[in-house]
């Protein structure tokens, strides 16, 4: 990453560009609306006034902190902060916020890496402990007890701890935020207070006779729980209306159509006309992730039925070689609707053919949706993919322009590497887990998919920054662009790499010529 001097120096540049009169001002969260800038403030401890406090305008960044309480520390949801709205904040205010953000995440990270590593000292006193025959009961007893207290995400006490673990519900399947673990010998892990009070929200958003989208898209912008993100992806991508009573009857329908499709056009994959593109998709899919998934059986038939029916379904573009690694997501979320444990660890055969079969239409529907806001990407010579490479050239020359002149130097073309990061969405660039946490932004976000995608790309490139400038050689170069080391990414780097996206957007959203040399 550039330094905080290049960095300061490069959005006092691009502030010259962003027009004065913005209305709304956010970091890296979906717009909220945020209660703390549209009524009266009151600072913890203090009491309410007698009457009402009509706001001054915020016009600084101090003068924003200082009015609100606590709205930066490490300990607070940023995800639920980040809502800054009123209306003259200049662009120097939204690079500020979203700076922030990024710091409480890094701050977050480190936390977590120290816990986990006193978690794992507690573990080898408590295994010292039980090999001890005089004092082992004592040791025992005294290393659960530590455990317990070190468990706790935000340092309380260990009795607010286990009455935290006790309220929360037990047949949870969310992973812990961070790569926390359950401090109970359940199999299961538990939810944090933060992610239930989430979960409560989707919850509610979700239980009434007419899901509220725009609050859908809000509240999903940075991550949807795992128990909810089935139904919600369907509702985002456009796949379920937002009337509860209606749903049923769309699924039952839809599901009908997709297997009339298949009745109606399957059997043609080996006539003449269509053979090449069903060989095509049958050496694809062995090439997809996970590795578990591509190896069962009755996967490739259901990946191969949904491929083949779509090409014939989209002429004008046909099946193009990465188009498969788009049903993943899609299958792997939907069916976690109807099993528990993990997907690697799961036999989809074992599930019955008439759930199979909704897994298999609803995955079809729901990416069809999605190819339908990128299919110029997927025409004859992709032309969506070569602007978009082209876009993400000039981004950078603006962005950072050492590394897009290091490349250049060493005659590195941008679609060496990125046309892969725009084919496949990156989803061979980071592991699916991240790829599925990315696209819960992907369909809260307006374009996501396009659009927002652009800018996820650069944040992408500049994220690797100093080890692009190491290299010196073009081979090497490409080899690592073409590997990037994320095997052991998880949710908070990709909230990192939101929030960097999030703020390149902003600065470039109102400036059209900023592709322009």
């Amino acid at each position: 990453m550039a330094s905080d001097g290049g960095r300061k120096q490069f959005w006092k540049r691009s502030a010259a560009k962003v027009p004065g009169s913005i209305q709304h001002v956010y970091g890296a969260q979906h717009p909220p609306f945020d209660p703390l800038l549209h009524g009266t403030l009151i600072k913890p401890g203090s009491k309410a006034p007698t009457t009402p406090v009509k706001l001054k305008k915020v016009s600084t960044f101090q003068e924003f902190e200082s009015n609100t309480s606590d709205a930066w520390d490490v300990g607070d949801d940023d995800d639920e902060l980040l809502a800054m709205a009123a209306e003259n904040l200049n662009t120097d205010v939204v690079m500020e916020t979203a700076h922030k953000v990024i710091q409480n995440h890094s701050k977050l990270q480190e936390q977590h890496k120290l816990q986990e590593e006193q978690i794992q000292e507690e573990k080898s006193v408590q295994t010292s402990g039980l090999s001890s025959a005089a004092h082992g009961d004592n040791r025992l007893v005294k290393s659960v007890s530590e455990s317990h207290a070190s468990c706790s995400a935000d340092g309380a006490s260990e009795n607010s701890s286990v009455q935290r673990s006790q309220s929360l519900p037990h047949d949870s399947t969310v992973l812990p935020v961070g790569g926390m673990t359950d401090c109970r010998t359940s199999t299961t892990p538990a939810l944090t207070e933060r992610e239930a009070s989430r979960l409560d929200k989707f919850k509610q958003l979700l239980a009434g006779p007419n899901t509220d989208l725009e609050e859908l898209r809000k509240l999903s912008w940075s991550g949807i729980p795992k128990q909810v993100r089935p139904i919600t992806w369907k509702l985002l991508s456009g796949y379920l209306p937002a009337n509860v009573d209606r749903r049923e009857g769309t699924l039952q329908r839809k599901r009908k159509e997709y297997f009339a499709f298949v009745q109606q056009y399957y059997d043609s994959r080996n006539d003449e006309n269509h053979q090449d593109t069903y060989r095509q998709i049958h050496i694809d899919i062995p090439r997809m992730s996970p590795e578990v998934l591509r190896l069962q059986a009755k996967v490739t038939e259901i990946f191969e039925r949904i491929l083949f029916i779509w090409a014939i379904r989209h002429p004008a573009s046909g099946y193009v070689q990465g188009i498969n690694d788009l049903v993943t997501p899609f299958f792997v979320v939907f069916i976690c609707e109807y099993i528990e444990e993990e997907v690697e660890n799961f036999d989809v055969s074992s599930l019955p053919e008439e759930v199979l079969q909704n897994i298999e239409a609803d995955s079809y529907w729901c990416m069809s949706k999605l190819l339908d806001g990128i299919q110029d990407n997927y025409t004859f010579a992709q032309p969506g993919i070569q602007k978009k490479v082209k876009m993400l050239e000039e981004l950078i020359r603006r962005i950072d322009e050492q590394i897009h002149r290091h490349l250049d130097q060493h005659e590195v073309k941008y679609l060496q590497f990125a046309f892969r990061w725009m084919n496949n969405l990156l989803m061979r660039e980071v592991p699916l887990r991240c790829t599925i946490r990315l696209w819960d932004t992907y369909q809260s976000e307006p374009e996501g998919f396009s659009h927002f995608h652009l800018y996820v790309c650069a944040a992408f490139l500049v994220r690797w920054r100093k080890e692009v400038l190491e290299e010196k050689d073009f081979q090497e170069l490409l080899i690592f662009l073409q590997n990037l080391p994320t095997m052991h990414w998880g949710d908070e780097d990709i909230s990192v790499l939101l929030a960097e996206a999030y703020r390149l957007k902003f600065a470039f959203a109102d400036a059209p010529n900023h592709y322009k040399k």
